[in-house]
């Protein structure tokens, strides 16, 4: 994972994701961190499957989203305000 982020904020993410796709956060972790996205791609309808593997296979593309206000706020809201 990316050493510039918080792991704070990256364990809050990863369990408000967990909850959404009935993964454990554990089991998230690891397959992320292994460069899988099986759990994740699982839980999606086939378009936004597609959409994210698209912006995985572009990682200029996924830090320009990340870095926007909207995503930002996102963050803050799935996150309940915690940093």
């Amino acid at each position: 994972m990316n050493n510039n982020i918080d792991p704070k904020k990256i364990s809050g993410l990863l369990n408000v994701v967990s909850k959404k796709i009935g993964v454990p956060p554990e089991k998230l972790r690891s397959e992320l961190e292994e460069g899988k996205f099986d759990s994740a791609l699982s839980a999606m309808n086939k378009n936004d499957a597609a959409k994210f593997q698209q912006a995985v296979n572009n990682p200029k593309l996924v830090e320009k989203m990340m870095s926007t206000p909207q995503a930002k706020a996102l963050y803050e809201k799935l996150s309940g305000g915690k940093k």
